[in-house]
C-alpha cells in the first residue's frame, strides 16, 4: 500500500496547487489548458486502446459494458455521490472550484486508475513491496492533478477516493489479482480502458458529452471475455 499512499500524497498536492491556480488564470486562459489536456488525453487513450490483440474483444466489452452501466444506472448514482460531496465543501470553496465538481471527480478517477502501471504497479507492490512503479505513476499523476485542477477544480482531489478503493484494493488483493489475470487479460482490459479515455478526451474538447461512468463495466468485461475463450480454447489474438 506504500505505492498508493504515494500515489495519493501526490495527488493531493497536484491537485491542490491546481484548484488554487485556476481561480488566479484567466478564462481563456483555461479553456487553452482544457484543450491542451484534452488532446493529450486522446492520444493517451489511442496508445491504451493499441495494446489490444482483438478489437472485437474491446467492442464486445464496450458494448455489453454500456448496456450494464445504464440498467444500472452508474453515472445516475455516481452524480448523486458528487453532489453529497460537493455539499459537504461547497460551503468552503469558491463557486468557480464546484463548477465542474463531478466532471473533475470522474475524469481524473479514470485517468489515474486505467492503465497497465496502476494494475502492474498495484499486484508488485501488494506482493513484493517494491512500489517503483507507483511511485513513476505518482509524479505523473501529480503533474495531471494539477492540470486537471486548475480548469476542472476541486473534484479532482476527491480522486484519491476512487485511488484508494480501486487501487488500494487491487494491491491487499494482489495474491489473488496476479493468480487471476492473465497477461492478455491486462492487455485488452487496459484497451477498453483506452476507449473510455477517448471519450474523456472528447468531453475535454467540448465535442460530445458520453456518459463515461456507465463504461466503466466494460473494464470487468474485457478479460472476462478473454477468460471465456481461454476456456475454450479459443485464440484471444485475431
Amino acid at each position: 500500500m506504500i505505492g498508493t499512499l504515494i500515489n495519493i500524497v501526490a495527488v493531493l498536492l497536484g491537485g491542490g496547487l491546481g484548484t488554487l491556480l485556476g481561480d488566479r488564470l484567466p478564462q481563456r486562459v483555461r479553456e487553452t489548458v482544457m484543450h491542451g489536456i484534452g488532446l493529450v488525453t486522446l492520444v493517451v487513450g489511442i496508445h491504451l486502446t493499441l495494446e489490444t490483440q482483438n478489437v472485437l474483444i474491446v467492442m464486445g466489452s464496450v458494448l455489453v459494458g454500456a448496456l450494464l452501466g445504464e440498467w444500472w444506472r452508474i453515472a445516475a448514482g455516481l452524480d448523486r455521490a458528487s453532489e453529497w460531496l460537493r455539499r459537504g465543501v461547497a460551503r468552503r470553496l469558491s463557486s468557480r472550484s464546484m463548477a465542474h465538481f463531478t466532471e473533475g471527480f470522474v475524469t481524473a478517477s479514470l485517468v489515474f486508475c486505467v492503465g497497465p502501471m496502476t494494475i502492474l504497479g498495484a499486484i508488485q507492490d501488494g506482493l513484493t513491496g517494491d512500489f517503483t512503479l507507483l511511485a513513476i505513476k505518482s509524479v505523473l499523476d501529480g503533474f495531471a492533478a494539477l492540470a486537471f485542477a486548475s480548469t476542472l477544480g476541486v473534484g479532482v482531489v476527491f480522486s484519491i477516493l476512487t485511488l484508494i478503493i480501486y487501487q488500494g484494493g487491487m494491491s491487499l488483493l494482489a495474491g489473488l489479482a496476479e493468480r487471476v489475470l492473465t497477461t492478455p487479460m491486462i492487455a485488452e482490459m487496459t484497451a477498453t480502458g483506452g476507449v473510455l479515455i477517448l471519450a474523456i478526451g472528447l468531453l475535454l474538447l467540448d465535442l460530445k458529452r458520453i456518459r463515461v461512468a456507465n463504461l466503466l463495466p466494460a473494464l470487468l468485461i474485457a478479460p472476462l471475455i478473454v477468460a471465456a475463450l481461454q476456456a475454450l480454447g479459443l485464440p484471444v489474438a485475431l
